[in-house]
């Protein structure tokens, strides 16, 4: 691989001239970022559930 002048993350690929981005560090904040939003969705969700089940419970009480 040849380094890529003024591009301390980036490579061209020899064979087929490719650019490589060989950054580990922003691809791994990349994949946390998205794995911490996906967590903070579904709690989200959970939460909105949690609340429908509440105000169902609470119709309920009140119509009897």
């Amino acid at each position: 691989m040849i380094k890529v002048e003024g591009h301390s993350n980036l490579y061209r690929d020899e064979n087929t001239g490719a650019i490589v981005n060989c950054d580990t560090a922003g691809y791994d904040q990349y994949i946390n970022t998205i794995t911490q939003k996906d967590l903070r969705k579904k709690e989200l969700d959970e939460m909105k559930k949690d609340i429908n089940d509440i105000k169902f419970l609470l119709q309920e009480i009140l119509n009897k």
